[in-house]
């Protein structure tokens, strides 16, 4: 399966060998140019030159010497091109390559290309030469001109374009040698790079895939010598694994302990209602004992309604703006104290109220607010001893009220206060006392301040357990 390093890989070496070839190509128009240029530059010279040792020689009529044979051939050698010498009509007397007799004499430019050199100084051509050659050839032609400027003949010089051809495409064999091996050489060197580099990835894709297969302690190792972006990373992925381990951790505490909560009232409510349909119970105790399934299902409906007012908390992650609504926070106490009237009464406690004597209004949902007034302050009654002391208190500052609900009783000891908050945590492990409870009550409480965006918080000394939170105070 291509991975998506091997197909950007292949897509980076196609880029540069393209890139590459192209300016091979470039290189390589720029100098075959460059060598057309010089050649037919040398071939004009060589030609200017042949044209005035031609004309010394036609003035006095020694075109067919022995010696101007000899020269023409030397100068033409020299030059490394071939140089044919034409009279006036355009028939061929001579060339450089067999001054004694060649395959050439006798034959006559055609008339198109002599019309050409009557008319200009210097004749340049590219191909077959006026039917004198049959392969290709770079040529300047230029008329033999006497002293007085009567024409006597023209001189051809060419050189084949094998030459320039040779060598365009030398250059190119090699530029396309060495950009092969360039690409060759980077492919390595970026496949060795990116395996270095690309290490911690495939670390946190191993340790994902043991994530899905249950392993919840597998981590990412760090290095000083990675990448910041990489570092980043890795941090991030290891405080992302921590999270989901703790998350995996709350999922099944919470299943344990509701599974555990429900075991004792479904096992009470099954073992009433079979003794008596099967007659174990008397028809006498029968109402005493459907009441205490009565009890038990409300405490179950209890815990369902609670548990459902946390999902819904969680999923809204906070509480919408339409909910919340101006109200008076010490009415709201005030209103919820008098409800817990009856309790507080049976067991002779001292109520201590400390609230502004002004309306203190707050923005909030009130009706969740109330809630967590309910459950503190039923907390701290049924915690309080019997002519124990239950204090309340609302007090401002700045832009806040601090509400501070207290009752007298057990000091908690400071290793259970930072899991008070946590669901199902109760002081007592085997959670035989307090059936009316459930433990998620303070963790409602946190959820519906948290939702709000404010904080509470938990002290117990002396005896004294105080439970203080935070709301906006506005006009």
């Amino acid at each position: 399966m291509k991975t998506t390093f091997s197909r950007t890989l292949v897509a980076l070496a196609v880029f540069l060998l393209a890139a590459l070839l192209l300016v091979g190509l470039s290189f390589q128009l720029l100098v075959r140019g460059y060598l057309v240029d010089q050649t037919v530059q040398r071939l004009q010279q060589d030609s200017s030159a042949l044209a005035k040792l031609a004309s010394a020689y036609a003035s006095e009529g020694q075109l067919t010497d022995r010696t101007f044979l000899i020269n023409l051939s030397l100068v033409a050698g020299i030059a490394d091109s071939d140089a044919v010498i034409c009279d006036a009509e355009g028939r061929i007397l001579t060339c450089s390559d067999a001054p004694f007799g060649c395959e050439h004499q006798g034959l006559v430019l055609s008339e198109e290309y002599l019309q050409e050199l009557l008319s200009q100084d210097f004749v340049k051509t590219a191909g077959v030469i006026g039917g004198l050659y049959k392969d290709p050839r770079y040529g300047v032609s230029c008329p033999i001109r006497s002293q007085n400027g009567n024409i006597l003949g023209f001189v051809v010089t060419s050189t084949p374009t094998a030459f320039t051809a040779g060598v365009s495409q030398w250059i190119s064999d090699t530029f396309l040698l060495v950009s092969l091996l360039v690409v060759a050489v980077f492919m390595v060197a970026v496949f060795i790079y990116a395996r270095k580099h690309s290490y911690p990835l495939r670390e946190m894709a191993k340790a994902a895939n043991d994530f899905g297969h249950g392993n919840l302690k597998a981590r990412v190792s760090r290095h000083a010598n990675d990448p910041r972006e990489v570092q980043e990373l890795t941090l991030a992925f290891n405080n992302m694994a921590v999270s989901l381990e703790k998350s995996e951790y709350q999922r099944q505490e919470f299943v344990a302990n509701v599974s555990h909560e429900l075991k004792t009232p479904m096992t009470t409510i099954g073992g009433y209602v079979d003794g008596i349909l099967d007659g174990t119970i008397p028809p006498e105790e029968q109402t005493r004992y459907l009441q205490i399934v009565s009890d038990e299902t409300k405490r179950l409906n209890r815990l369902v309604r609670s548990m459902l007012d946390i999902s819904r908390l969680q999923e809204q992650g906070g509480i919408p703006e339409e909910k919340k609504t101006r109200f008076d926070l010490s009415e709201c106490a005030g209103q919820v104290l008098i409800t817990l009237e009856k309790p507080i009464v049976s067991k002779n406690l001292n109520v201590q109220v400390d609230m502004p004597e002004y309306p203190l209004f707050t923005n909030a949902c009130r009706d969740s607010i109330t809630q967590v007034f309910y459950n503190l302050l039923d907390n701290a009654v049924k915690f309080c001893p019997a002519g124990g002391t239950l204090g309340l208190k609302i007090r401002k500052g700045g832009n806040k009220a601090y509400v501070t609900i207290s009752n007298d009783g057990q000091t908690i000891p400071p290793e259970e206060l930072p899991f008070l908050f946590d669901r199902f945590h109760k002081l007592d492990k085997s959670r035989s006392e307090n059936r009316d409870g459930w433990g998620l009550g303070l963790y409602i409480v946190k959820t519906i301040i948290c939702s709000h965006g404010e904080n509470i918080s938990v002290t117990s000394q002396a005896g004294v357990t105080e439970f203080t939170f935070t709301l906006p105070v506005v006009n």
